[in-house]
C-alpha cells in the first residue's frame, strides 16, 4: 500500500483556497477551489456561494470576496463585514487593516483590498454567514475511471468467428443446391419445332363446340288460348262456392259436383238469417253494416255504439260469455277501464252513468336552506334546484305509499372548490328510507360557487305534502 501511495503523482504548483461555510455555529459546506479563480458571494445563484444580504450589510448581487489578480489572491471587504486574518505580519482584525488596505471599486461599491499569501488564513463574517479560509495544496488529479474488460466487451467479442464462417458457407451450399433444382436453367431445353407440332396435334384432338341454342318463337294464337283456359279455371271455384283450394273443379263439399239452384237458394237464406240475427244484436247502423260488408268501421259510429247500453247478452249468438249476469253489458260494466272513463249502470238507460276521475298523487315540496361559515353567491339558485330534485324523489315514493308525508332536514359541507364534501339527511314523519337516500344522493351531486373564506355550511329542511290528499 505504501508503495502504491508513493507511486501516485503528487500535485505541484501554487496552493488553492479551501473555504468552509458556517451558519448558526455549524459547518454547512466545505469546498476546495481546485481551479484557482475568483470566489464570488451574493444573493444571485450564479455566485460561488449564495449569501442573503437582508437584515445586515447590503451586499451586491455579485461581490468578489476573494479576487485572483495575476497569480495572487486579494481579500475584498466592505463596511459592516467583520473577521480576522492571519498574515505574515501577524493576526489582525479587518477593521484594523483598513489603514494599510487599498480602497478599490468592486462593482458598484467601494471595498478594502488586502493581499493574501499562501500562508494566510482567517475568517470573514458576512451578516449571519462566516467564511473560514486557508490555502492548501491542490488535490491530486484523479485518474479517469476505467471500465473492466468484462463490461467493455461487446457482442462481437463473444462470437466464435470460425464457427460462424463455417455455418455461413454450409447454408450457402445447401440452399444453392436446392435453388438450382427449382430454377429454369436446370430444365431440359426442347426444340421449338417439337413444341409447335405438339400444340397443333392437341388442337386437332379437341372436341367440337356444342351447337348454339335458338330461341323458340311462341304462337300468339296459342298464347291467347292458354290465357282463356287459365281465366276459366280461376273463375270456376267462385261460381260453384264449394271447390277445393288449388284450382280444382267446383262442387258441393269439394266433391266436384255442381251446386243446384235449390241448394244455392237455401244457402242464401241461411246467410240472410245470420246477417239479420247479427244486426238485431249489434244494431243496424252504418258501423255494423260496414263491418259485415268490407271491414271499414267509422270511429264516430264506434264511439256512439260504445256509449249505448245495448250489447251482446250472456246467452247471445255464438255463446259469447261476457261475465256479467242479468242483462246486457253497459259501458260502466267493463272492468279495467282507466281514469276519466264514464261508468254506466248495468241495465240502465243510456247516459244515466256518472264520470269519476281518479288523479295520481302529486308531490308538494316547500322549504329551503341557509349558509353559515362563509358566503356563496349562487346558494339560493342551487337550493332551488335541490328542492326540485327532492320533489322528484318524493313523487317516486308516493307511487308506493300515497299517504307518505313528513320533513327532511339536511346539512351540507361545501369545500373550497364549491363541491359538496359531506351531506347528512334526517327524515321525520312517514318519509321512507328510500326517499331520504334519494334526497341525500341528489344533495351530494350539487355544485356551488367557491365560498368566500374557503369553506361554508348549508343547512335547512324540505317539507313534503301530498297535494291531492283529502280531495
Amino acid at each position: 500500500m505504501t508503495a502504491v501511495m508513493r507511486a501516485m503523482p503528487v500535485a505541484t504548483g501554487p496552493k488553492v483556497l479551501r473555504i468552509g461555510l458556517v451558519q448558526g455555529g455549524k459547518v454547512i459546506e466545505e469546498r476546495v477551489i481546485k481551479q484557482r479563480g475568483t470566489v464570488t458571494v451574493g444573493p444571485s445563484e450564479k455566485n460561488t456561494f449564495v449569501v442573503l444580504g437582508a437584515g445586515g450589510v447590503p451586499i451586491p448581487s455579485t461581490f468578489k470576496l476573494f479576487e485572483l489578480i495575476g497569480q495572487d489572491y486579494y481579500l475584498n471587504y466592505i463596511e459592516g463585514m467583520g473577521g480576522r486574518v492571519a498574515l505574515q505580519t501577524g493576526v489582525a482584525d479587518l477593521k484594523g487593516l483598513k489603514g494599510q488596505a487599498k480602497q478599490v471599486q468592486v462593482g458598484n461599491v467601494t471595498a478594502y483590498q488586502v493581499k493574501l499569501t499562501e500562508d494566510a488564513r482567517g475568517k470573514v463574517v458576512v451578516n449571519e454567514t462566516t467564511f473560514l479560509f486557508q490555502f492548501v495544496a491542490p488535490p491530486p488529479v484523479q485518474p479517469k475511471p476505467q471500465l473492466p474488460s468484462s463490461v467493455k466487451a461487446g457482442i462481437a467479442d463473444e462470437i466464435d468467428w470460425a464457427m460462424t464462417i463455417i455455418a455461413a458457407f454450409s447454408f450457402l451450399l445447401h440452399f444453392g443446391a436446392v435453388g438450382s433444382m427449382y430454377s429454369d436453367w436446370a430444365d431440359r431445353v426442347l426444340p421449338d419445332e417439337g413444341d409447335v407440332r405438339g400444340l397443333v396435334s392437341m388442337v386437332k384432338n379437341l372436341p367440337p363446340p356444342p351447337p348454339a341454342e335458338k330461341p323458340v318463337e311462341e304462337d300468339p294464337n296459342a298464347k291467347e288460348e292458354k290465357t282463356d283456359k287459365s281465366e276459366k279455371t280461376a273463375a270456376a271455384p267462385k261460381a260453384g262456392g264449394g271447390g277445393k283450394p288449388g284450382g280444382g273443379p267446383a262442387g258441393k263439399g269439394g266433391s266436384g259436383k255442381p251446386v243446384s239452384g235449390a241448394e244455392a237458394a237455401a244457402i242464401g237464406k241461411q246467410l240472410a238469417a245470420m246477417e239479420a240475427a247479427v244486426l238485431g244484436v249489434v244494431g243496424s247502423g252504418p258501423a255494423a253494416a260496414n263491418v259485415l260488408a268490407d271491414g271499414n268501421v267509422p270511429t264516430g259510429s264506434l264511439d256512439t255504439f260504445a256509449k249505448a247500453d245495448s250489447a251482446v247478452g250472456a246467452s247471445g249468438p255464438g255463446g259469447l260469455k261476457t261475465g256479467v249476469a242479468g242483462g246486457p253489458v253497459g259501458a260502466g260494466d267493463r272492468p279495467g277501464l282507466g281514469d276519466g272513463i264514464p261508468a254506466g249502470k248495468a241495465g240502465g238507460a243510456p247516459g244515466s252513468g256518472t264520470t269519476t276521475t281518479v288523479a295520481a298523487p302529486k308531490a308538494n315540496v316547500s322549504g329551503g336552506g341557509s349558509v353559515s361559515g362563509g358566503k356563496i353567491s349562487n346558494a339560493s339558485r342551487v337550493i332551488g334546484l335541490a328542492r326540485a330534485k327532492a320533489r322528484a324523489c318524493y313523487q317516486q315514493g308516493l307511487s308506493a305509499n300515497p299517504d307518505m308525508e313528513g320533513r327532511a332536514s339536511f346539512t351540507l359541507t361545501i369545500s373550497g372548490s364549491g363541491s359538496v364534501s359531506s351531506a347528512s339527511v334526517s327524515p321525520s314523519g312517514s318519509l321512507s328510507g328510500g326517499v331520504a337516500s334519494c334526497i341525500k344522493g341528489a344533495l351530494q351531486g350539487l355544485s356551488f360557487d367557491p365560498p368566500e373564506g374557503g369553506t361554508a355550511t348549508v343547512s335547512g329542511s324540505f317539507s313534503f305534502v301530498n297535494a291531492n290528499k283529502g280531495k
